[in-house]
């Protein structure tokens, strides 16, 4: 069996199209083409990197005499983790799972003043009897543990996902068919994808028109209520936006396409490094503003303003990031 067919061989083994084995190689479709149909012959640096990405020994790859594959002893060090089909199926099971946990977790943190700002009306007003101390005081404890609540359910999404963690961290190939399994299911989830992030959005944009109505209303109370709602419809459309993407980034994974492609991981590693820095500010400067001056009514304006300048941050780190590569 010459060089020709066994690197067809191979490649069709391992479930890649030519351009999938082209882009692993960093070489042109056409030169693989030209490889498999005895053209032209890889050179020797072609010749190693085959050798190691199929596993078998160079010598079997050369000499035509030898038609039994003979594979290399793998290092852990060297050694690629294939995902299997029955593990592809159980890690999107998992993420869709985990993005209805991540969801109403992040639901739980944005609302979690919510009962703070209700309390801290009604003493104002005296609509239910309450002193401001006992308001504050019960407004706080609920809402650290409502936070305390999200904060455990994001790690146990974490447990539960951990033995999937290299899938983001290490280099992984697919067995053959988990491919077309994947780019089947997202097919079929692409218009919830499209929907859910239109509604998500819309939502989230119209949800201040509840704190513009109240500017028409006299009442302190029914001022905080409005704010209350506007908090709980920007909650949802948020929760959408994290569902739904939760679910199409583990497809994507597990393709290698969008953010998580090759060229894009490393980059991804930065903003994810950036992004929970400026939050955990973001939370910090919240707590510090609000516990300092016992202004817990408009505390909540910080969050409005953080989630306005984050997108700045992003476009800036992203020049930055881009720059650097380069």
């Amino acid at each position: 069996m010459i060089l020709a067919d066994k690197i067809i061989k191979l490649r069709k083994k391992n479930g890649w199209s030519q351009e999938e084995l082209a882009e692993k190689m960093n070489v042109s479709r056409q030169a693989v083409s030209k490889w498999e149909g005895a053209q032209t012959i890889p050179d020797l640096e072609r010749i190693l990197q085959l050798s190691e990405m199929f596993g078998v020994t160079t010598d079997y790859l050369l000499k035509d005499e030898r038609n039994e594959e003979e594979f290399v002893e793998s290092t852990s060090d060297t050694l690629v983790r294939r995902v299997t089909l029955k593990e592809a199926n159980e890690y999107l099971d998992l993420r869709r799972w985990a993005a209805k946990m991540i969801a109403l977790a992040t639901f739980l943190c944005i609302i979690a003043a919510i009962p703070l700002l209700i309390l801290g009306a009604a003493s104002e007003t005296k609509l239910w009897g309450i002193s401001e101390s006992m308001a504050d005081g019960i407004g706080i404890v609920v809402m650290l543990l409502m936070v305390a609540v999200a904060v455990a359910m994001y790690i146990f999404c974490g447990m539960k996902s951990g033995s999937y963690e290299f899938l983001s961290k290490e280099s992984f190939e697919t067995e053959y068919g988990v491919k077309g399994m994947v780019q089947r299911r997202q097919q079929a989830y692409r218009n919830n994808y499209i929907k859910w992030n239109i509604i998500g959005v819309c939502v989230c944009v119209v949800s201040p028109i509840a704190l513009l109505v109240s500017g028409l209303a006299e009442n302190a109370f029914w001022l905080e209520v409005m704010v209350c709602v506007t908090m709980v419809l920007a909650g949802i459309g948020i929760m959408m936006l994290i569902y739904t993407g939760v679910i199409w980034a583990s497809m994507q994974q597990l393709l290698k396409g969008g953010d998580f492609s090759k060229e894009k991981k490393e980059k991804e590693e930065i903003k994810d490094a950036i992004s929970i820095g400026y939050w955990i500010v973001t939370t910090a400067v919240f707590l510090g503003y609000s516990f300092i001056t016992k202004n817990w009514d408009y505390g909540w304006i910080i969050w409005v303003i953080a989630g306005v300048l984050f997108a700045g941050v992003k476009v800036i780190s992203n020049m930055i990031i881009d720059r650097e590569k380069k």
